[in-house]
């Protein structure tokens, strides 16, 4: 038995999902432990591209059962959406190969109303939300003002049970944001509509773990953002409301037994950041545009443009130790090939000092990159399938990141697909 938990390591989208598609081929199980369906992992397979939000990324993988911890948001109409979509193209999703914690929470359906609401009451200091209710409903979980996915199996304590949650979250919607109420009539189309149609999928998913654990299967964890979007580790507030480290995956997941062998760190060949918040050597203007373009960085979910940078081996350093990453996965080597030299931030100015530390998150406003460059191969990598034949400017550029980071690059991907990718053994 092996366990894997495959994380990011900055802010997000750094291709997590394509590497656990990748990866799933030697997995029994993929978990997803945490976050919920503001965030998107695109994979792109032989059944095409796909984006997504809340499915793991192991349901392409035939034989690979899927879960939904009970750290996850779960939200029954993006899920059902969402599983509707990926059938229609072929990919069969059944109570066999997908399996929903009966102690995970529901995203009801005033929590997206509630982000857009307090979004908008913050305006010009918003938090840059994707407003899919992620944080109203943690912030409901953590009051126990929410519902658990197996009530589902108990309507008559459900519907007394929500209605009561309802009465309190109204007085929110009405008193503190002026907006209307909302209807019992609402509640219970969204019950038939969506729950009705996951209930099938609801289980005791740590007793299936554990079993799992026990006969000795293969557990894969995956992590949604970053590690600079954790809770309690990130770049407070610009964070997501869940806690994204691998360090979360067996609480998370329904298995807290469980002891991680290995932790996969994703990172980006360069930074991109979705969202409000600092963002130390950010780039703007046709600079930016160009490497946005290179790399089709705009949002899964929202379609936002990314903000762009170059990679950054102080976050990545950092994220690397909070993870506690055994190995890295470099993704999208091959989108900098157009450039002629390649900037690197390699260090923090702050207060008038260099730095090589992650500051606290008050600091980063004020500081600045200190950038170095290193040469460019100016050549199509996309093919390429064996480290040794890579051009040694791009060996040298992966093995600097990998030496900052203290940790191994043993994945480099030259492409979106399954087989774009270099596999590198380290010692």
């Amino acid at each position: 038995m092996s366990s894997c938990a495959i994380v990011g390591i900055n802010w997000g989208d750094e291709g997590k999902g394509r590497m656990v598609d990748l990866l799933t081929e030697d997995y029994d199980v993929v978990v997803r432990y945490q976050g919920g369906g503001n965030a998107g992992h695109t994979v792109v397979n032989d059944k095409g591209k796909f984006a997504l939000h809340l499915l793991p990324s192991g349901i392409f993988r035939q034989g690979v059962v899927n879960v939904l911890g009970n750290g996850v948001a779960l939200d029954p109409e993006n899920l059902w959406t969402e599983m509707e979509d990926v059938r229609s193209k072929g990919v069969d999703i059944t109570p066999d190969s997908l399996k929903i914690s009966d102690r995970a929470s529901l995203l009801l359906p005033w929590h997206r109303e509630l982000d857009g609401l307090e979004e908008a009451r913050l305006a010009d200091r918003q938090y840059g939300s994707t407003k899919q209710g992620i944080a109203p409903f943690y912030s409901d979980k953590y009051q126990k003002k929410t519902v658990l996915a197996g009530e589902l199996f108990y309507p008559d304590e459900l519907r007394r049970h929500l209605r009561d949650i309802l009465e309190w979250k109204n007085l929110t919607l009405t008193g503190v944001y002026g907006a209307q109420p909302c209807a019992w009539e609402d509640v219970e189309k969204w019950l038939d509509d969506y729950c009705e149609k996951i209930k099938p999928f609801v289980c005791d998913t740590g007793a299936f773990l554990r079993k799992a654990r026990d006969s000795g299967k293969n557990i894969l964890f995956e992590a949604q953002l970053g590690a600079l979007r954790d809770l309690d580790f990130g770049i407070c507030p610009y964070t997501t409301s869940s806690n994204t480290l691998a360090s979360y995956a067996p609480i998370g997941s329904g298995l807290p037994s469980m002891k991680i062998d290995r932790v996969m760190g994703v990172v980006k060949a360069y930074s991109t950041c979705v969202g409000e918040g600092p963002f130390v050597g950010e780039m703007t203007g046709e600079e930016a545009d160009r490497l946005r373009e290179a790399g089709a960085e705009y949002g899964a979910k929202t379609g936002r443009p990314r903000r762009v940078a170059p990679v950054d081996l102080v976050a990545t350093r950092y994220g690397v130790q909070v993870q506690g990453a055994t190995s890295i996965a470099l993704t999208k080597l091959d989108v900098l090939s157009y450039m002629d030299e390649i900037p690197l931030c390699v260090r923090y100015e702050v207060n008038g000092r260099q730095t090589d530390e992650f500051p606290f998150p008050t600091e980063l406003y004020g500081a600045k990159a200190v950038i170095e460059y290193m040469p460019g191969w100016k050549c199509d990598i996309s093919g390429v399938r064996q480290w040794e034949d890579l051009p040694p400017a791009a060996r040298d550029y992966v093995t600097r990141i990998e030496k900052a980071a203290g940790c191994p690059v043993t994945h480099v991907s030259v492409g979106p697909e399954r087989d774009s990718i270099i596999i590198r053994n380290v010692k």
